[in-house]
């Protein structure tokens, strides 16, 4: 990501926070109060206290000084508050870019980005803000101050601090590309030692020391030569801080006799030394070393973890070669698809072959454990198979193309803090207009949710609200992206039968829109046009009728739901599951019952009493 962009993005971000920012301006107006009391309450003391016999006046003066200290200690710590409302949100969204990047395109380096670069930007971003904030408002308080001591002292004490601040901005950029190469070239020697270091004995045992040497030797030149390249741009940093707040005192202490001659007062001489050495000085010291250090630092660590966006194809330009197909490709195929927990590990998926086709809606089903959301995984490529193909859309997955073109709700919903309407719009490019927003809602059942928290705009705290409404809102989430494959790992198990109901029917009808649910209720399956029944290396799929006729694995299946979510029902349930058999029992020839030990099923035509289910008048 360009400079450029890196700034705009800021700027944006600070745009949608702008309530947040003008919070921390409020409460850093009251440290401006405290850099201005600094010197002008001792100059006072003294001028009109202390120097005139009045010492009761000199005393109220250092009392209303001390008065502001504690002030501004206040504010201070409002402040911290307020940067947490900056910060926290920042953090989310990196968070979000990189399970982005690692989660939907297989970025490796995804598990380095969430721990240590999301936290390295995070720390510097918080001291970003508060040593800049702090200097701005400082100086602003000290300037004034001494315009209202003498405005000749700012002849002393302004050329002096500019210059130094202009010459720290000006090595800010070169200070940035040293600490980038820098990292660049400790990452790359991290990365060869961590290949090298475990292959000791076969790279001895080969012969193989000097070139691995070598290689390695030249990794640590390079980090060393960048080490010393980035040490040299740290002088100017130096030297900023002696022009900007060393020189103004070595000046002020010079001129002090002209400036006495001048009408300024003894009060107002030290006042200017107090606000050079108590606030300008102090301040200028933590712009340099926390923005000349930490600012380098989070503008390395955002473009690498906010990599530029590829550029949009030009209108009419083929984005990938194209065939001449008179069909579009399955919305998911799995060709011989086998995958296993470690090479010595019973395969999960043992050579499955699964075509879902364009608007097609599957359910998939089995025991515990028995490799549902193994498959729901390769699907949205987090695991790669040991052999076999996997397609979303015709794109082969893991890619970026495949990526895009699918959405997975797993069963743990992510929240994040935010407004509701940046969670629900975060598959989005662009902001959702809040019509849609709300269509959506009220397509999957988030309404009553929505509007007791107050709206699109109100802001969630994941901690307050319960598993279930966590999940209506990735349900939603997932129902505005544009991805038209559905992938819902048991998303809806915190919800009640009838929202599960309204939320599946939702994504069956999205427009071109394909769903896989993997089912924890027996309705569920009932509502997909396909169910798959997995079991190991046994697998059955057909329609959920057929199913019940055919497999004994999807029969078991069934009564161990029936007994499990109504173990005492009455006869003719809504399933269309009967509780007890027996002679004489009613049915209408089609439906299974459970007759022995729970979980045990039987079909039509072989009942207990060895006759046949059918209907009694």
């Amino acid at each position: 990501m360009s400079g450029q962009a890196l700034r705009r993005r800021g700027l944006a971000f600070l745009r949608a926070r702008w309530r947040v920012v003008g919070r921390l301006c409020g409460w850093s107006v009251l440290e401006t109060g405290q850099a201005f009391l600094v010197g002008y309450a001792p100059a006072r003391a003294l001028d009109d206290g202390f120097l005139a016999g009045r010492t009761p006046l000199g005393l109220a003066w250092l009392g209303v000084a001390a008065v502001g200290v504690v002030v501004g200690a206040y504010g201070t710590g409002r402040v911290y508050r307020a940067v947490a409302e900056l910060v926290e949100p920042l953090r989310d969204r990196l968070v979000e870019r990189v399970v982005e990047r690692g989660v939907r395109e297989a970025d490796r380096g995804a598990l380095s980005g969430l721990t240590q670069q999301v936290e390295i930007a995070r720390d510097t971003f918080a001291g970003l803000v508060l040593v800049s904030r702090s200097f701005v408002f400082t100086a602003a308080g000290a300037l004034a101050g001494l315009c209202s001591l003498a405005p000749v002292l700012l002849l002393v004490v302004g050329p002096p601090l500019a210059a130094g601040v202009l010459l720290f901005a000006a090595s800010l950029r070169p200070l940035a590309r040293r600490q980038e190469a820098f990292l660049r070239a400790d990452e790359a020697l991290a990365e060869r030692l961590g290949t090298v270091c475990p292959g000791l004995r076969d790279i001895t045992a080969a012969g193989a020391e000097h070139q691995v040497a070598a290689d390695t030797g030249e990794l640590l030149d390079r980090e060393r030569d960048a080490a010393r390249s980035l040490a040299r741009w740290s002088v100017p940093r130096v030297a900023a801080l002696a022009v900007g707040g060393q020189l103004p005192l070595v000046l002020l202490l010079l001129t002090a006799p002209w400036l006495l001659s001048h009408d300024v007062t003894p009060g107002a001489l030290l006042g200017a030394l107090s606000y050079v050495t108590q606030s300008l000085l102090p301040a200028l010291r933590d712009l340099v070393h926390g923005l000349g250090t930490s600012g380098s630092r989070l503008a390395v660590v955002l473009r690498r973890l906010a990599p530029a966006t590829a550029p949009e194809p030009a209108a009419g330009a083929p984005t990938e070669k194209t065939t001449d197909i008179t069909e579009p490709a399955p919305a998911l195929a799995l060709r011989c698809v086998t995958f296993a927990y470690g090479a010595a590990a019973t395969p999960v998926l043992d050579r499955l072959d699964l075509v879902v086709p364009q608007g097609g809606h599957l359910a998939v089903v089995g025991p515990s454990g028995v490799g549902k959301s193994t498959l729901t995984a390769l699907v949205a490529g987090l695991l790669r198979p040991g052999s076999g193909d996997v397609r979303v859309c015709g794109h082969p997955v893991p890619g970026p193309e495949a990526a895009r073109r699918r959405v997975l709700v797993p069963q743990e919903a992510y929240v994040f803090t935010g407004t509701l309407a940046e969670n629900l719009g975060l598959l989005r490019p662009d902001p959702v207009p809040e019509a849609e927003l709300l269509a959506a809602a009220e397509a999957v059942g988030l309404t009553p949710v929505l509007e007791a928290l107050g709206g699109p705009d109100s802001v969630l705290d994941p901690a307050a609200l319960s598993a279930g409404e966590r999940q209506l809102v990735a349900l939603t989430r997932a129902y505005l992206s544009y991805a038209p494959l559905a992938l819902l790992d048991e998303a809806t198990c915190h919800l009640d039968p009838a929202a599960e109901e309204r939320a599946e029917r939702a994504f069956a009808a999205r427009p071109g829109g394909t769903l896989v649910v993997v089912a924890h209720r027996l309705s569920s399956a009932r509502r997909a046009k396909r169910v798959l029944v997995m079991d190991g290396p046994r697998t059955a799929y057909g329609t959920h009728e057929r199913l019940l006729n055919g497999s004994a694995q999807y029969r078991d299946l069934v009564g161990g739901w029936a007994a499990a979510s109504q173990p005492a029902l009455a006869l003719r349930d809504a399933d269309g599951v009967d509780a007890v058999a027996g002679p004489g029992l009613a049915g209408d020839g089609r439906h299974v019952v459970a007759h022995g030990p729970m979980g045990q099923m039987q079909t039509p035509g072989d009942l207990g009493d060895g006759g046949t289910l059918r209907r009694q008048g």
